[in-house]
């Protein structure tokens, strides 16, 4: 059987789009797709342990686009195919701009996927505090030369991922028990604007939330204070 997504207007559908092409920079395996009650939730991972020695946060973006689908469902799906799909349905629209709701075809499912077995809990936040966009774009700058200086071309992906991990996984000046892989994250999704960031906990995860969008944070069991 065939299964829809139908976003509410085209303005979601180019957000959607604008999202996705912004993660696929940073890492294009994967997209965790949730819905339910009118709302999709669309989760990319930018940083996670890739075998149980890689000592790297869990740090995953997040976006809510409005569905005017009925159904709940919870899927993990290929990028590249979802970003085909909401290509095709920009062009469709182009050629009738007053169409209204946008559907497509949701593609097949993948179940090899580590980072998508962890569910950042919906509930149960409460606000510790705030930072301004400045100061997680500054973390992310730095982070992203020392990666870029560290790592020359041809290096082993073993080696990449020991550094990416050390960087992404160092604490943020000023934010306590956030690692750089959320700022990293923020910037390189296009979270940052004007806006103060909100930093908010529940059990081990962190979210850092904007206007633009979310970025949760699990820590290493390890890691964690206490």
């Amino acid at each position: 059987m065939v299964q829809q997504l139908t976003l509410a207007d085209g303005l979601a559908l180019g957000d959607l789009h604008t999202y996705l092409q912004r993660a696929g920079r940073v890492e294009d395996g994967s997209v965790r797709l949730m819905a339910g009650a009118g709302i999709l939730a669309v989760y990319t991972a930018i940083v996670y342990p890739r075998g149980i020695l890689d000592e790297s946060p869990t740090v995953l973006g997040l976006r809510t686009f409005a569905l005017v689908d009925t159904d709940d469902f919870d899927s993990v799906v290929p990028m590249r195919s979802l970003v085909d799909r909401v290509s095709r349905a920009q062009e469709t629209l182009e050629r009738d701009p007053d169409a209204g709701p946008v559907s497509m075809t949701r593609p097949a499912e993948v179940n090899t996927v580590t980072w998508a077995g962890i569910s950042p809990p919906r509930g149960g936040w409460r606000r510790v505090g705030e930072t301004a966009a400045p100061t997680l774009e500054a973390a992310a700058r730095v982070g992203i030369d020392e990666v870029a200086a560290a790592i020359p071309s041809g290096t082993g992906e073993q080696l990449v991922q020991r550094v990416r991990s050390e960087v992404w996984g160092r604490g943020i000046d000023g934010l306590e028990y956030v690692p750089a892989g959320a700022a990293f994250a923020a910037y390189s999704l296009g979270f940052l604007g004007d806006d103060p960031i909100g930093v908010f906990e529940t059990g081990p995860w962190t979210r850092l939330s904007s206007r633009r969008g979310h970025v949760l944070v699990r820590q290493r069991p390890w890691s964690l204070k206490g």
